[in-house]
């Protein structure tokens, strides 16, 4: 089953969107520049195989929840998103400010 909606991080509006999958789930919220994401986004393979795209991205690790997601620390990031100032450690909801 696939759940979208609309997240408010201060004024603006991001998209959640949670895909249950047999025995996981997965999570991202994002915008038109760029996402956070649960554990299943592979950080290494943006970075090396994709990096030519310069996608924003972050991943937080242990969250089952969109609520989780903006709370939790991003365990990793994308080079374009250490660039655009996120960084590891740095809250979900931080992440995506830096996206606007």
């Amino acid at each position: 089953m696939i759940h979208m909606e609309p997240i408010q991080v201060g004024e603006h509006t991001f998209i959640g969107v949670e895909v249950k999958l047999p025995k996981t789930t997965l999570l991202t919220i994002s915008n038109s520049r760029g996402y956070i994401m649960c554990g299943a986004l592979d950080v290494g393979l943006l970075n090396e195989r994709l990096a030519d795209r310069k996608i924003l991205a972050a991943r937080a690790v242990g969250v089952k929840t969109l609520e989780q997601l903006l709370e939790a620390p991003m365990e990793s990031v994308t080079t374009e998103a250490e660039q655009l100032g996120i960084k590891p450690g740095m809250p979900g909801y931080e992440a995506l400010l830096k996206l606007v």
